[in-house]
């Protein structure tokens, strides 16, 4: 599939910002004027791989009565091109970022606080997704669309060797160890064995997460250092496939054979389908083991915020009110006809078509019962690359977890006394 996807939101699971794919935009900066009586807003966003979605958010701004809005729509490295424009006069009034606007953008006062945005249909949206786009008691960003991660599995294989859909991390590793064949692997979870992706559910399947409520860190735990011992146990099971021609992110291993199971994303769903028809089934990760922890799936979602350099701050913020909380039918056509998506809303959820039934009506439920945030909002890209070259050196390489984690904690300490002082 060509371009940026709204998938690469969730693409790496270490914590760091998604980035796009290289080109670069011509065009910046907000538009000189409207109509004359109405407010000119220009409307960031990154260039997503769907066919008909650039159209589609070029029609909703056309559509909306009170200003003159201006899309960009921008190929290249889309996030340090917000970064960058955010510090001049010259970036959006409006523009998206994935899973919310960065802690370091809050804390510096460029984006504007929306909590009054939802109003009551806050209750409506993804916990998960409401909680990582928050700071303080404050919403920043309005989530637009939702994707998520989960295990794929197919029903003949696992019936064929007497396998039960695993409900525990033991059991999954059992289940792998079952499945593998000279034709067939176990389990796929990317071709570097799970480090980009099982951050998250590692903690979460053992009851820990990366921070604490408290905003502490959150896995200095000989709980932890189970957990992701069970990786290194995956790892080294010759049950996982590795070396495979495409990555997580895309069906291709599992609807070719090559694997029993895999970790992938909502969004391969159609592919699946229409290769294995109902020969499959969906699962979160598994918890732990049965009494530790519990099932989870990591949610991402491209968040709209407001720049506080924007001339038009008030109409900024009416005309995001106006697309993602009032506009419910764009909102499901957004989630629904460019690619496959869930939509950020509970309610709209039962209303999409597509998610009404089969594997994809358990994924969406599984989004809203065990959906995380990839990663919290205090997670920043250093504590990130921390974990992820420590999970490297524990999967691929033996290292051992707690001392690891000790590591990683230090790093973690610093970057969140560097936030919060």
């Amino acid at each position: 599939m060509g371009g940026f996807s709204r998938r690469q939101v969730l693409g790496l699971g270490g914590g760091l910002a998604a980035v796009a794919v290289a080109g670069c935009g011509s065009n910046s900066g907000r538009p000189s004027s409207g109509d004359g009586s109405k407010a000119a807003l220009s409307q960031w966003y990154h260039q997503y791989g769907e066919a008909g979605t650039q159209q589609a958010v070029e029609r909703y701004a056309k559509e909306y009565p009170d200003a003159t809005v201006t899309i960009q729509w921008s190929p290249g490295d889309y996030d340090k091109k917000v970064a960058t424009t955010l510090l001049t006069e010259q970036g959006p009034d409006v523009f998206e970022y994935g899973n919310g606007p960065t802690i370091d953008m809050i804390k510096a006062g460029q984006v504007v606080d929306l909590s009054d945005v939802p109003g009551d249909a806050k209750a409506d949206f993804t916990p998960a997704l409401i909680s990582r786009m928050s700071y303080q008691g404050k919403l920043y960003a309005i989530p637009q669309v939702a994707d998520m991660q989960m295990l794929v599995y197919r029903k003949s294989l696992l019936s064929a060797a007497g396998v039960q859909p695993p409900q525990t991390v033991d059991e999954l590793l059992d289940a792998a160890k079952k499945l593998t064949t000279d034709k067939v692997k176990g389990l796929f979870v990317g071709n570097d064995g799970g480090v980009g992706v099982l951050g998250g559910p590692a903690l979460w399947s053992a009851g820990l997460d990366y921070l604490t409520e408290d905003g502490k860190f959150g896995f200095d735990d000989p709980v932890a250092a189970e957990s992701l011992k069970k990786l290194r146990e995956l790892f080294t099971s010759k049950a996982l496939l590795l070396g495979a021609p495409a990555d997580w992110s895309d069906p291709s291993a599992f609807t070719q054979g090559l694997t029993a199971m895999q970790l992938t994303g909502l969004w391969t769903l159609p592919a699946i389908e229409k290769a294995l028809k109902d020969d499959y089934g969906v699962l979160p990760w598994p918890k732990l083991n049965a009494t530790t922890g519990a099932p989870s799936v990591p949610v991402g979602a491209y968040g709209s915020c407001v720049s506080s350099k924007s001339k038009n701050v008030d109409a900024a913020k009416k005309f995001v009110k106006w697309l993602w909380v009032d506009q419910t039918d764009k909102q499901l056509d957004f989630a629904q006809a460019y690619g496959f998506h869930i939509p950020a809303r509970k309610s709209l959820v039962e209303k999409a078509e597509k998610l009404k039934s089969g594997p994809a009506a358990e994924a969406a439920k599984f989004a809203n019962e065990h959906g995380h945030a990839q990663t919290p909002i205090l997670w920043s890209p250093k504590s990130g690359t921390a974990y992820s070259d420590a999970l490297n050196r524990i999967i691929r390489s033996g290292s051992d977890p707690a001392t690891e984690i000790k590591a990683v904690k230090s790093v973690v300490d610093a970057e969140l006394k560097r936030i919060n002082g």
